[in-house]
């Protein structure tokens, strides 16, 4: 997006967010502008015109309610910058400015109205559009998992438990975890949109005073008023009791679903840079990529990287508007409103930049099969002496007595290990009574990696079945990633 010129008219003399500059989508963004904003005001204000002159509510005619229709796009935000140096306030700015636009309908503009029926019901409609966003984007980084994890549902790889080598898996079945956690976040996300509601009409404490005496103490009339303006704004319903704001318990129940797609991409993020670290599994890496300014040799992990410090961060946003909703006083305080300026904005904008990497390093993951198996090799015969133990006393040997043999040859391939050479612990075994008479299948399967990964394939192609291609394909054709990685 262009960004804010300074009084010298270079951009470059104030600061700008990197959220805007460098990391989110520019479907995002404008989501979020001063121009999408005014447009939703301006969009409410003009249902109420509408709905009070479908009622006879207010003197308003049909007349005025179509001239601030025709005005709706006619935003002058010069203007409306003038009125509020002068008048203090951005809601009574930007009533004159519509005014001016639509003089006809000046008079009765913002009619039993309160800033914070146009504020709150804007800010709704706009968290709902930008969760739909987010909802879409999700369900991308998901399709795009769900190829990794077909393409490498059977490949064994070594599964870890404190970062300790544990039972082997395989990197389809890993890869399933981090759809798991997204399949979550969705479920999170569908029940907001499921329940999504405006404030409505509901005056300056919420008990609808004024458009009470607009509607000459008829309630009925108030009930059918509120209708039609939700009706119009496209929301199925208005909540039914609010103080002058709708509670702000809705806004940290909304980001803490947005928080959690943070949580799930934060996780990806972190094993993706432990798995870098093993050089099994490595993210995206330009041909003229640059890892380090000083050590050209380096291949660092920046977009995961990023992926970390960027969750960091909505998870810390989700908590201040959780803060917000416990410090609110009575009917309404003013404190909430300069936080949430910048903290609905940014967590949205921070949790659509996390997409945009979650996909970018989600379609272009390398896997490094050489070294997954070298990983493998390492630790494999150490797993197998279980099974081989097993087999040998079935076999009529002594328990106890292989365990010891186990035990030593254990220790004399551990010390080949820490000399750097690899392990020999399978061919010490296979020279040892009790263990040299095993049948060839036992000694075949006890090297095969496979043997040791369960039902992990079966697994990965089950949930794929049940659980992800039914999800994506009710959004066929629709999965648009808009964004991309810049720097």
């Amino acid at each position: 997006m262009k960004g804010i010129e300074s009084p010298a008219g270079d951009v470059h003399d104030r600061y700008r967010n990197p959220l805007v500059e460098r990391y989110a989508s520019e479907e995002m963004a404008a989501l979020f502008s001063a121009r999408d904003r005014i447009r939703a005001w301006r969009r409410i204000w003009v249902a109420l015109a509408e709905a009070q002159a479908e009622l006879g509510v207010g003197g308003v005619t049909s007349e005025q309610a179509a001239a601030l229709a025709r005005a709706a796009d006619d935003i002058d935000f010069g203007r409306a910058d003038e009125l509020e140096r002068e008048l203090r306030h951005d809601v009574m700015a930007h009533v004159r400015a519509f005014g001016e636009a639509a003089p006809v309908a000046a008079p009765i503009l913002h009619l039993g109205a309160t800033s914070a029926f146009v504020v709150d019901n804007a800010d709704l409609l706009v968290m709902r559009d930008a969760t739909r966003v987010i909802e879409r984007k999700c369900l991308s980084v998901v399709h795009a998992l769900a190829e990794f994890a077909e393409r490498w549902a059977d490949l064994p790889t070594l599964g870890w438990t404190h970062f300790q080598p544990a039972q082997p898996t395989t990197v389809g079945k890993r890869a399933c975890l981090w759809i798991a956690d997204l399949l979550l976040d969705l479920e999170e996300v569908a029940f907001r949109l499921e329940g999504f509601r405006l404030r409505g009409l509901k005056g300056t404490t919420g008990t609808q005073a004024s458009f009470l005496a607009l509607a000459g103490g008829d309630g009925a009339l108030v009930d059918d008023l509120e209708r039609r303006v939700v009706e119009k704004l496209g929301a199925p319903a208005a909540f039914p009791v609010t103080g002058q704001t709708h509670s702000r318990k809705v806004d940290a129940a909304w980001a803490a679903t947005i928080a959690g797609v943070a949580e799930s991409t934060g996780k990806f993020s972190h094993d993706i840079r432990l798995l870098q670290h093993l050089g099994e599994v490595l993210e995206p890496f330009g041909a003229r990529q640059v890892g380090s300014s000083a050590m050209p040799y380096k291949r660092n992990p920046m977009r995961a990287e990023r992926m970390s410090a960027l969750s960091r961060f909505a998870i810390q946003t989700a908590g201040n508007l959780a803060y917000t909703a416990a410090t609110q006083w009575l009917e309404r305080s003013l404190d909430d409103s300069a936080v949430r300026r910048i903290a609905l904005p940014e967590l949205f904008l921070t949790v659509d930049a996390l997409l945009v990497l979650y996909h970018g390093v989600a379609s272009g993951l390398e896997v490094q099969e050489a070294r997954i198996a070298q990983n493998l090799e390492r630790e494999l015969p150490a797993m197998a002496t279980e099974t081989l133990l097993m087999a040998a006393a079935e076999s009529g040997g002594d328990r106890q007595e292989l365990h010891e043999r186990i035990r030593i040859r254990a220790r004399e391939a551990a010390a080949r290990i820490e000399g750097g050479e690899g392990s020999d612990l399978l061919d010490r075994l296979a020279a040892e009574p009790g263990f040299a008479g095993l049948p060839e299948e036992t000694w075949r399967q006890a090297r095969d990696p496979a043997t040791y990964v369960g039902r992990a394939p079966e697994q990965t192609r089950q949930f794929l079945a049940r659980e992800v291609r039914p999800r994506l394909e009710a959004y066929e054709g629709t999965l648009e990633m808009t964004g991309e990685v810049r720097v």
